[in-house]
């Protein structure tokens, strides 16, 4: 049992180091080899007051308020680069930007060198970055709460005097975000760091490059590249310049996400109120449709303008097809406003217009290859037909051709019993005479009805024949005015028809080219389509 127990067992706090290692050598031998081994193995450190001698002698009359500098009139020069690490917001209505980004910045200070060889070979310490000088480099253009986001890390130093600061932080920076051509935008957001009070005289910067090499993909955004420059500038009151180090930040927006749900969504709602032209008027249904379409629109411009920034410089791109698409439906539905007018005109009211007439009913539906229903029936009949004015007894007991209206045969019809009646057993009376002077008088309408050489019988038609004919007359004419309200309604409604399809021609050619000139007036339209839909 005790073989298996480790050194702790033994170990006894009130007896010393050789007792216990005694008592372990006389109990357990196993055990007293194995630490003996483990002893062996571990090499002597004397770095612990090396270290601390160095500490010691470095601070020594250190302030870390002086520049490191030989000679107060050189300039210290400081390397100064970032990584990259994150874009983690890009805040399009507030114009902020949110990035993680390591800084970094390497200086030589005059008064941390030493000698490796007098300090048991130390390399290199670490100072806490407010006991030694560091550059009071800031971002210009931080949005950020407390200003500099960074956090303070240990400065590293080595024997020759070079200090390595490598702070990180969460750094939010203005960034002007330009929607012209949202969602095919590219921003370009700039990152400007220089130091806060020295001037180009006494402190100097030198540009590293940016590092992507660790970079995490945003779902929002394509990161472009990184560039960056060193700028000096001169202000009134100081000959001395004042650099600063600027990076640049090119971004693409990834468009999927909008086109699924804007872009798809509004074309499809587009070519829905192309369908306003092609529903029959009779359904009732047009306004409703072309309300509801407009309605949509609505919604989805409201979307759009709560993530864009409320700015007055540019129209987003989005925001103009939208606005587009609505100015068409909107005509869209002044248009089915005037259909339905033409469909429902009244025949008793003004007739059409000769110009509407000739464009409408001549031009444009010969343009748009359309023909009215029954076109060759009604214009074989219009030749046949004579003057309602002309008609003659022998004309109507004539045959006449299938084109002849209904009306006509049954006033044919009633005519041809006329003939077959016995004048002679007419009974003559006053009634009589009154109704002879009624047919009689009703000949400036339509000439005498009844056969001709039987004028002296007439006077001896029974009194219900008469009225007979007086009903079929009026039958006649209400046929022939219903006839011609029909025929003026079909030629109203035919030039609703006209109207329908040349809109339907006329908006749907104009939604195609402003959704085409629209989107594709994005200068990354092909690349953004390429990139987010084919990958």
């Amino acid at each position: 049992m005790k073989g298996n127990v480790g050194l702790s067992y033994y170990f006894d706090p009130d007896q010393n180091i050789s007792t216990t290692i005694e008592y372990i050598w006389r109990y357990n031998p196993s055990t007293y080899i194995f630490t003996v081994q483990v002893s062996l193995s571990f090499v002597v450190s004397l770095q612990g007051p090396d270290q601390r001698k160095l500490y010691n002698d470095l601070m020594t009359g250190y302030n870390p308020l002086v520049r490191p500098v030989s000679n107060d009139s050189q300039t210290l020069t400081v390397q100064f680069g970032l990584t990259l690490m994150q874009i983690m917001d890009v805040d399009e209505k507030n114009q902020v930007l949110t990035t993680n980004i390591w800084l970094q910045l390497q200086w030589d200070d005059h008064y941390l060198r030493w000698n490796t060889s007098d300090y048991g070979g130390v390399t290199n310490v670490r100072f806490p970055d407010h006991l030694i000088w560091k550059p009071d480099i800031l971002l210009y253009n931080s949005a950020d709460e407390r200003f500099d986001a960074t956090f303070h890390t240990n400065i590293l130093v080595d024997s020759s005097g070079t200090c390595t600061y490598l702070p990180p932080g969460i750094f939010k920076s203005t960034c002007y975000i330009d929607v012209r051509w949202f969602p095919f935008d590219v921003q370009r957001c700039d990152l400007k760091f220089g130091s806060w009070t020295y001037g180009g005289w006494s402190l100097d910067l030198k540009m590293l490059e940016a590092d992507i090499t660790g970079y995490i993909a945003n779902g929002e955004w394509d990161l472009v590249e990184v560039p960056g420059r060193k700028n000096e500038r001169f202000y009134a009151c100081c000959e001395e310049p004042y650099p600063d180090v600027t990076f640049t930040l090119v971004m693409r927006r990834r468009t999927l996400y909008y086109g699924l749900n804007l872009l798809i969504p509004c074309v499809l709602i587009s070519t829905l109120a192309l369908l306003v032209f092609l529903l029959p008027a009779d359904s009732g249904e047009k306004i409703s449709l072309g309300i509801t379409v407009l309605l949509s629109l609505t919604v989805f411009m409201l979307l759009v303008a709560e993530i864009m920034p409320a700015t007055s410089d540019s129209v987003p791109l989005i925001a103009q097809y939208f606005a587009t698409t609505m100015v068409i439906v909107g005509l869209s539905v002044i248009a089915t406003v005037l259909v339905l007018q033409y469909h429902h005109h009244d025949p008793d009211g003004s007739k059409m217009p000769k110009w509407t007439r000739v464009i409408l009913l001549n031009w444009c539906a010969w343009f748009l290859r359309m023909k009215r229903p029954g076109e060759e029936r009604v214009r074989s009949a219009c030749h046949n037909k004579a003057p309602r004015n002309s008609l003659t007894s022998v004309e109507l007991n004539a045959s006449t051709s299938a084109s002849q209206s209904t009306n006509g045969n049954m006033l044919y019809v009633g005519l041809r019993g006329l003939e077959s009646i016995h004048y002679s057993t007419a009974a003559t009376s006053c009634d009589s005479g009154v109704l002879c002077g009624r047919l009689v008088g009703r000949a400036g309408e339509d000439e005498m009805l009844l056969p001709a050489g039987h004028s002296s019988s007439a006077c001896r038609v029974e009194p219900e024949l008469a009225k007979i004919l007086d009903e079929v007359h009026f039958i006649a004419k209400r046929f022939r005015d219903q006839d011609e309200d029909e025929l003026v309604c079909n030629e109203w409604k035919f030039a609703a028809s006209v109207i329908d399809r040349l809109c339907l021609m006329a908006f749907s050619l104009f939604t195609i080219l402003c959704t085409i000139g629209i989107l594709m007036s994005a200068p990354n339209f092909v690349e953004a389509i390429s990139k987010d839909f084919f990958t």
